[in-house]
């Protein structure tokens, strides 16, 4: 690992404590060296607040270091005023020689300006330092960005004999089946807390009564999302609650009340591009699928998915309904007792 390597590690170190905080936001770490002692440090730590360069500047304490330091990066520096000025401009005011990024951004208000903003100001900048591991750590924003749509997780536990659910009548309604055990849903809790919105299905809304929020561990809520295309869902159940934002693509209305929303699509058409077309537009950039089969493999069969998180339980069913079928490259795995997970990546 060369010096700039050693660096842009602490970058991604730092960018990653803003997860499920700075969305749609991308996570950014930055450090400042001066004789190769880190002398600043910060990262993106809320959306709607500095970014991590300003963070890094502003811990330095001996501003006139920094004419003779350089500044690490793991993404471009923006170069248009959002909800903040441009970081390009900051770094160009505090005459900084030599600025290293990881990953060039591709939102389309940056996407190079950043860099030439600084270049134009004599700045020598050095670009795609652990290039891979940053545009990694930013999958979702770059996905977003660049297909123009969330990035799809997909999600379902299953027994050692293949089976999500068993058969179920009416009156077993009302509750999940449970597969897993207690560190499983804990490790279920934490990616919901990272990731922007799920989505459900009309016969997983019924017969599970899901709540879809985060219970088991620390983080905010996702966005909730259920397909109800006569609107035939009780609004006694926990999706409707009220707790946190729901919204429920439907054939018949557009409404919007309190922090429940209605959002007509065509279900005569392809109901899953409307869907990511909504979310798109609504700067959604993540999205776990959680649920039922016939939801899941309408993903995978368009093949509309970029990881599935597969949880297998130590128990049987004999009969019921068949879990889903997916190919990729296993990428992760993970053990909770008795319980298993399996990450896919989409290789299509």
């Amino acid at each position: 690992m060369n010096i700039h390597e050693k660096y842009m590690k602490r970058c991604l170190e730092l960018a990653q404590l803003g997860a499920g905080n700075v969305s749609p936001n991308p996570m950014v770490g930055c450090v400042i060296v001066h004789n190769e002692q880190i002398t600043g440090e910060g990262f993106h730590e809320k959306y709607g607040q500095a970014h991590a360069e300003v963070n890094a500047i502003n811990s330095v304490k001996n501003k006139d270091l920094l004419k003779e330091s350089t500044l690490y990066v793991s993404l471009e520096p923006c170069a248009h005023y959002g909800l903040t000025p441009p970081c390009a401009d900051l770094i160009v005011a505090n005459k900084i020689p030599l600025v290293v990024i990881g990953t060039v951004d591709t939102f389309a208000k940056v996407a190079g300006k950043g860099i030439e903003i600084m270049k134009k100001a004599g700045i020598v900048v050095q670009v795609g330092v652990l290039e891979k591991e940053c545009r990694e750590q930013n999958k979702r924003f770059f996905t977003f960005h660049e297909k123009k749509r969330p990035f799809i997780i997909l999600k379902w536990a299953e027994t050692t004999d293949g089976f999500i659910d068993f058969d179920r009548s009416k009156n077993e309604f009302g509750e999940p089946t449970w597969i897993t055990g207690k560190k499983a849903l804990v490790r279920v809790h934490q990616m919901r807390a990272v990731e922007d919105a799920i989505l459900v299905g009309t016969n997983t809304a019924l017969k599970d009564n899901p709540s879809l929020t985060v219970r088991h561990c620390a983080g905010r809520n996702p966005v909730r999302l259920v397909i109800d295309n006569h609107l035939r869902l009780s609004k006694n159940l926990h999706l409707f609650d009220g707790s946190t934002k729901t919204i429920v693509f439907n054939s018949v209305k557009n409404e919007e009340s309190e922090n429940i929303e209605f959002v007509k699509i065509e279900f005569d058409k392809r109901m899953i591009p409307q869907i990511l077309k909504a979310l798109y537009q609504k700067n959604i950039q993540s999205l776990i699928v959680e649920g039922g089969k016939q939801l899941l493999e309408s993903f995978i069969d368009a093949k509309l998915w970029d990881e599935a998180f597969r949880f297998v339980g130590n128990k049987q069913f004999l009969k019921g309904i068949n879990a889903p079928k997916i190919s990729g490259t296993i990428i992760h795995s993970e053990e909770f007792d008795s319980d298993q997970l399996s990450v896919f990546q989409n290789n299509a």
